[in-house]
């Protein structure tokens, strides 16, 4: 069997590397990685390969910083080439990028089968990019592997179990990655040393959903909030490219230094830990309940509903005034971490089985 995979993005390669490690070793099984460029910066594409162990994809498409129609559509045409020479069996997409909808959409339009990893989430706002490109995708796929229960129960309420779709829960593999290179990146990583932190005395905070950083007004409210809590606790954020671009393109300075984005070890580093965890990224709000953090996500919904009805994630969208009582609420909190949401570690190799029980023999 041949599978070709499509990343592009830095969570789709922590993703990918743990599925990846599972089909290595299945010799009846042929992986083939296409990197479609969506994610190129060397802090946010090559190190991820590096520090992972992932092989270097195939293909490289090196296709960036485009609006999300020309993204897309050169991605499609370039993945197109790719499965024209592979002639794969099946094509294997990660999540809710441009990246994951051109995989998709390329494979179907070919006939080939399509995997979707992380299927079935919803936030019910068809505004995201996201949300778009994985409604899209799961309609297009011919098994979808879903990371909880209110995944499954999402695609039931849409009548996927009246289609010949195979859905199947296989928990979270960012959850198995999350454990399996814990323990490495505690030996590898240097960062608390370098930016001369102490566990548990400073808050990590990611920011960098296009509808947070291209509306200056948000983003100003967010960097607003920010500011007040780093009067109160050291505040530590990796910057996202596109973040800094709006940064200085909207005149908002903020009141500490941030950082250049980090690596995936120094990230689990950063989480393990902080005291507390402030993001918009879907990824991120999941690795703080990894790791035992309450967490503020600056969105007015979520995918991920089980973390907020468990009172591990508190949304509060991007006004300062909300935000500030969300980070005051959950440095108080003490939910039970011990709740088993993702699988604990095993949904990598659910996968795996899932594909080759619906196709292996």
């Amino acid at each position: 069997m041949k599978i070709v995979t499509v990343v592009g993005a830095r969570p789709q390669f922590v993703k990918a590397a743990t599925v990846s490690r599972i089909l290595a070793e299945r010799p009846e099984i042929e992986e083939v990685l296409v990197h479609t460029g969506q994610h190129f910066d060397a802090n946010m594409s090559g190190v991820f390969f590096k520090e992972m162990e992932i092989p270097p994809p195939r293909y490289n498409l090196d296709i960036h910083s485009l609006n999300h129609g020309a993204m897309t559509g050169r991605m499609l045409e370039g993945i197109e080439r790719v499965l024209l020479d592979e002639r794969p069996d099946c094509v294997l997409v990660y999540g809710d990028t441009n990246s994951t909808l051109a995989g998709a959409l390329a494979a179907r339009k070919l006939h080939h089968r399509v995997i979707h990893v992380e299927a079935g989430l919803r936030s019910w706002n068809m505004r995201m990019p996201e949300e778009v490109n994985r409604v899209l995708t799961d309609r297009i796929s011919d098994l979808l592997c879903c990371p909880t229960d209110r995944a499954m129960e999402n695609l039931r309420s849409e009548g996927f179990d009246r289609t010949p779709i195979r859905v199947v829960k296989t928990g979270d593999v960012m959850q198995d990655a999350a454990y399996h290179y814990r323990e490495r990146a505690f030996a590898s990583s240097t960062i608390l040393r370098r930016l001369k932190l102490v566990e548990g005395e400073f808050a990590l905070c990611t920011v960098h959903r296009p509808e947070n950083t291209d509306d200056p007004a948000r983003l100003g409210s967010i960097m607003g909030a920010l500011n007040e809590i780093s009067r109160k606790i050291r505040m530590v954020l990796p910057l996202h490219p596109r973040t800094a671009e709006f940064l200085v393109r909207s005149a908002i300075r903020p009141g500490f230094e941030p950082i250049p984005p980090v690596g995936y070890f120094d990230m689990i580093r950063l989480l393990a830990g902080a005291a507390i965890v402030l993001t918009d990224s879907g990824g991120v709000q999941k690795e703080a309940f990894f790791f035992g953090k309450p967490c503020v996500t600056f969105r007015e919904e979520t995918e991920w509903v089980e973390l907020v009805e468990g009172g591990f994630n508190q949304l509060a969208g991007s006004e300062t005034a909300r935000i500030l009582a969300a980070y005051a609420r959950m440095r108080s909190a003490s939910p039970d971490f011990s709740a088993d949401l993702y699988g604990r570690g095993s949904a990598a190799r659910r996968t795996v089985d899932a594909i080759l029980s619906a196709w292996g023999g």
